[in-house]
């Protein structure tokens, strides 16, 4: 063993966890890219700036291929991100005695999906998310989003006026704060 492939005691640790919670956001990325698509710890590496274990690469079973993430398409890249969070809140839970995460919001990238392929899986993955009663929050401006989810909180200003109007089922409630 020569210097260089040492390794200090906190990078081993947030190795092992890193392996821990890839290895669960591979089972969602597996799914979500029709089984293309994996992610890999980059074990060594040219760059002295990068910290040696805790990089990704994407395996792509289509063409045997590994490669670097930042190769994915805006799409692949987005459903490797809700991947990696998804894969995260399960390690956290799993090894947290008894925590539980009901509750995530995820905040835009859906505008880099194709509406095609991509936007239905990512769409699919998120509802199964929900299955486990957990809720998911969607802050989104894509139409073919919108239209899916039947229970909104949307918002509007006009003029000093803030309007909320949220949609469950047949309710329609509207309320409208002054802006200060």
């Amino acid at each position: 063993v020569c210097s260089s492939d040492l390794i200090n005691l906190e990078a081993y640790i947030q190795m092992s966890y890193f392996d821990r919670i890839i290895q669960r956001a591979n089972l969602r990325f597996l799914k979500m890219s029709d089984g293309q698509y994996e992610l890999a710890r980059v074990t060594d590496s040219s760059d002295r700036r990068s910290q040696i274990g805790l990089d990704l690469c994407v395996v792509d079973h289509y063409n045997g291929s590994r490669r670097d993430v930042k190769s994915l398409s805006g799409g692949e890249s987005f459903m490797a991100s809700l991947s990696l969070a998804l894969g995260l809140s399960d390690e956290v839970q799993a090894s947290a005695g008894g925590i539980q995460i009901d509750t995530m919001f995820v905040d835009e990238g859906f505008g880099s999906l194709d509406t095609e392929k991509t936007l239905p899986q990512a769409y699919k993955a998120l509802v199964s998310v929900t299955e486990g009663r957990k809720l998911v929050g969607i802050i989104s401006h894509v139409t073919e989003l919108k239209e899916k989810i039947d229970k909104q909180i949307c918002g509007k200003v006009t003029g000093v006026y803030w309007h909320v109007y949220f949609w469950w089922e047949e309710c329609h409630i509207l309320h409208s704060f002054r802006i200060i």
